[in-house]
C-alpha cells in the first residue's frame, strides 16, 4: 500500500514529541544543538539551469532555484567548488564526504568523511552517533577515521524502528548480550595485536597502532550503544509506515526520507545525517500525476538530446521541490533559539559537475540554515576551482568543532559568514 506523506506525517510525527513551552519557565535554559544534514543527489543537474549568473547578493536565481526561492534569505549557493584530486566521474561519490584523492583507482584507500567528525564530537550526546541512510543505494557517504564504508539503512521502515520501536525485555537482554560478546571479541584482538606488536617492524607497529584505534574506538560505540540500549526510545501511537518496494517511486521514497530525517532531528535521535540519493540505480521514476520516465541515468548522459533534456529537467525539478519541502519543514519547527533550520546545516549537492561528460569540478553545491548569513552566490573560479573541502572546514567550526584542516582544505570558506 502507497503511503502519501500526509498519512506518513500523521502516523510518525504527531505524538512524537511535545514542544517546549514558556509555561513551564524551562526555555530560556535550554539551547537548541546543532545539527547537520549532508545530501548527495549522484547526478548533478544540469549547470545551465543551477548557476545563477551573477554573483554576490543581487543575484537573480536561477530557474532551479526558482523552486527554492521562498527561502532565499536561508541558503547560500556556490560555483566554482570541487576536490583537488578527485575524478573517476560516478566514482567519485565515494569522496563526496572525504576529498579522498582518486576514487577510481585500484590502490584507493578512503578516509574520514565529514559527518563522522562530527559524529566523534558530539555522537555521545544522541541515541545514534549519526544514521547513514540512502534511497536506491547499496552504498552509503559515511567513512570512519579508516576509511571504512558504514552500511546505510535503505529504508524509512527500516530507520522507523530504529528510531522508535521498543523491544520487549527479551529482545533487550538479547541485544545487550550480543554488544557483551563483541565487546568479549575486541578485547581479544587487542591483546593479539598487542603481543604481535613486540615482534614486528617499526613501521609495521605503525600499522598495528593504527589498528588498535580503530578497535578502541568501535569498542567505545558498542558501549555507547550499551548505554543507550536500556533508555525508552521516543514512543508514536500510529502505525509503522510503509516504504514502496517499487524503486520508480523515487520522489516518494525521497521524500519519506526527509520526513524522517527531520523527525529524527526534532525527536534528538541524532544530531548528524547523510542521504545519499541514488539516481544511477533508479530504473525509473514515477511524478505524482501517476506518469513515468524510464532510465533515470541514461537520461543525464542526454548527449544533448533536446528529448533527453526535457525529460531531465522536469526530473531535477522535482528534486527541487522535494529540497524545498524539507526546507519548508525544517523551518516551521521552532526551537528555543529560531527554528530547526536555523539550528541544522543542510549541505545539498552532488559529486558530479555535469553527469553528461562525468566530470567532478564545478560541483553543484548548496548549503541552507546553521545560523549563516545566506541570500548570496558565492563564486569561486570555474576553472581553478577552490577545494569544497574549505566549505566543510567552515561546517566543522559552525558545529563547534575547532578543527584546523579538513580532507584538502585550504583554509575556512571566505565570503561564508
Amino acid at each position: 500500500m502507497k503511503t502519501s506523506r500526509r498519512n506518513f506525517l500523521r502516523a510518525a510525527g504527531v505524538s512524537l514529541c511535545l514542544p517546549v513551552l514558556e509555561s513551564f519557565g524551562v526555555t530560556k535554559s535550554l539551547v537548541a544543538p546543532k545539527r547537520m544534514i549532508a545530501i548527495c543527489q549522484d547526478l548533478g543537474f544540469i549547470p545551465r539551469l543551477f548557476f545563477p549568473q551573477a554573483k554576490g547578493r543581487d543575484y537573480n536565481l536561477s530557474p532551479y532555484l526558482e523552486v527554492i526561492g521562498a527561502h532565499r534569505e536561508k541558503f547560500t549557493v556556490f560555483s566554482g567548488l570541487s576536490h583537488p584530486g578527485v575524478d573517476g566521474g560516478h566514482r567519485a561519490d565515494k569522496a563526496f564526504l572525504t576529498a579522498a584523492p582518486h576514487p577510481g583507482r585500484a590502490s584507493f584507500r578512503n578516509s574520514i568523511s565529514l559527518d563522522q567528525v562530527m559524529a566523534n564530537e558530539v555522537g555521545h550526546l544522541t541515541r545514534f552517533r549519526s544514521l547513514s541512510i540512502s534511497v536506491n543505494e547499496v552504498r552509503s557517504l559515511s567513512y570512519t577515521q579508516a576509511g571504512v564504508e558504514i552500511p546505510s539503512i535503505k529504508s524509512a521502515t527500516d530507520l522507523y524502528q530504529k528510531m522508535f520501536l521498543q523491544g520487549d525485555q527479551k529482545a533487550m537482554e538479547a541485544q545487550l548480550a550480543r554488544l557483551r560478546r563483541k565487546e568479549s571479541i575486541l578485547d581479544v584482538v587487542l591483546a593479539q595485536s598487542s603481543s604481535l606488536k613486540r615482534r614486528v617492524s617499526t613501521s609495521d607497529r605503525e600499522r598495528i597502532d593504527q589498528y588498535q584505534t580503530a578497535v578502541r574506538s568501535l569498542e567505545q560505540r558498542l558501549s555507547e550503544q550499551s548505554a543507550w540500549e536500556t533508555r525508552p526510545k521516543p514512543t508514536v501511537d500510529d502505525p509503522m509506515p510503509e516504504y514502496p518496494s517499487d524503486k520508480k517511486q523515487f520522489f516518494e521514497m525521497v521524500r519519506m526520507m526527509y520526513d524522517m530525517s527531520r523527525l529524527a532531528f526534532q525527536a534528538d535521535s541524532t544530531r548528524v545525517i547523510t542521504l545519499f540519493l541514488g539516481g544511477q540505480r533508479t530504473p525509473g521514476v514515477i511524478f505524482e500525476d501517476g506518469r513515468s520516465l524510464g532510465g533515470y541515468h541514461n537520461i543525464s548522459h542526454h548527449g544533448k538530446d533536446e528529448t533527453k533534456l526535457a525529460q531531465l529537467e522536469e526530473i531535477e525539478y522535482v528534486q527541487m521541490q522535494l529540497l524545498e519541502e524539507l526546507l519548508r519543514d525544517l523551518q516551521e519547527v521552532e526551537e528555543s533559539e529560531g527554528s530547526l533550520l536555523d539550528n541544522t546545516m543542510v549541505l545539498y549537492g552532488s559529486n558530479l559537475g555535469d553527469a553528461n561528460i562525468h566530470n567532478n569540478i564545478n560541483l553543484p553545491t548548496i548549503l541552507a540554515g546553521g545560523g549563516y548569513r545566506h541570500g548570496q552566490h558565492l563564486a569561486f573560479n570555474e576553472h581553478n576551482n577552490t577545494p569544497l573541502c574549505n566549505l566543510y572546514l567552515s561546517m566543522l567550526h559552525n558545529m563547534g568543532i575547532e578543527a584546523s584542516r579538513f580532507g584538502s582544505s585550504s583554509g575556512t570558506l571566505t565570503g561564508l559568514v
